[in-house]
């Protein structure tokens, strides 16, 4: 599987790569969209997990201008700021409540990687 993560925490985002890269899953990340979108341009991804709110372009944004470029990617919203609105705005983009509150447990990212893989492959 190969995972783009973007997150605007430096730290948090390296680390989740790392940690997802000792499972066996490639990970590239970015902190920011015009970062994103590049490494989008040269690779392609199967999930794209993404900050809500990233400075210049909303994680919902780049979540359209992604999935114009790449249709069969699948996406996950992760926040630190959970609210009601945010779940509702997310889940209506991706269709599905792929919405996770950090801290991310790696664990429960992984599952929620794995369903929407999954899933996909079972849609005819």
């Amino acid at each position: 599987m190969k995972v783009l993560l973007v997150d605007d925490e430096h730290e948090l985002v390296s680390t989740l790569a790392e940690r997802l890269s000792l499972r066996g899953i490639q990970a590239d990340w970015a902190i920011n969209g015009e970062d994103a979108m590049s490494l989008a341009e040269k690779n392609t991804y199967e999930v794209a997990v993404l900050d809500v709110k990233i400075p210049r372009i909303s994680g919902l944004e780049l979540k359209r201008r992604l999935h114009a470029k790449l249709p069969a990617m699948k996406f996950i919203f992760m926040t630190g700021h959970g609210s009601e609105d945010d779940y509702r705005s997310c889940s209506a983009e991706t269709g599905e409540g792929c919405y996770l509150v950090k801290p991310v447990n790696i664990e429960d990212l992984i599952q929620k990687m794995n369903e929407l893989i999954k899933a996909s492959e079972v849609r005819p």
